[in-house]
């Protein structure tokens, strides 16, 4: 199973790297952040079980960082081109992470999210 989860966070990784070189948003996030916020919540993703603290750590940065609706929007298409690009990550566990960290944000990790319509 590590070597699964190593190879799906490799690809998440690059998935990210690339989203951020063609993207259109200037904004002050990056998805290689966004990645490294939420690698503690790897393992929830993909099998369920209890939500970490380091994990809500790192839901709780990402939130924090994301302060003005370019940020929102640019968190919000790295968590969805995450959510794209592998059907190992559980869409549900993924929905339900802000909720079980107490961390409130003002879109649903969702691979169908329309991003551009979050605003401030």
């Amino acid at each position: 199973m590590a070597s699964n989860s190593m190879k799906l966070l490799v690809m998440l990784v690059l998935c990210m790297v690339i989203t951020e070189t063609v993207t259109d948003v200037k904004a002050d996030i990056n998805c290689a952040s966004v990645t490294h916020n939420l690698f503690p919540c790897l393992s929830y993703l993909l099998s369920g079980g209890s939500v970490s603290k380091d994990c809500c750590n790192g839901i709780k940065a990402t939130a924090d960082s994301a302060v003005n609706t370019q940020d929102r929007q640019k968190t919000c298409d790295c968590l969805k081109n995450a959510a794209n690009s592998t059907s190992a990550i559980n869409p549900q566990n993924a929905a339900s992470l802000p909720n079980k960290c107490g961390v409130p944000i003002p879109f649903n990790i969702s691979a169908s999210t329309d991003c551009s319509k979050i605003k401030i």
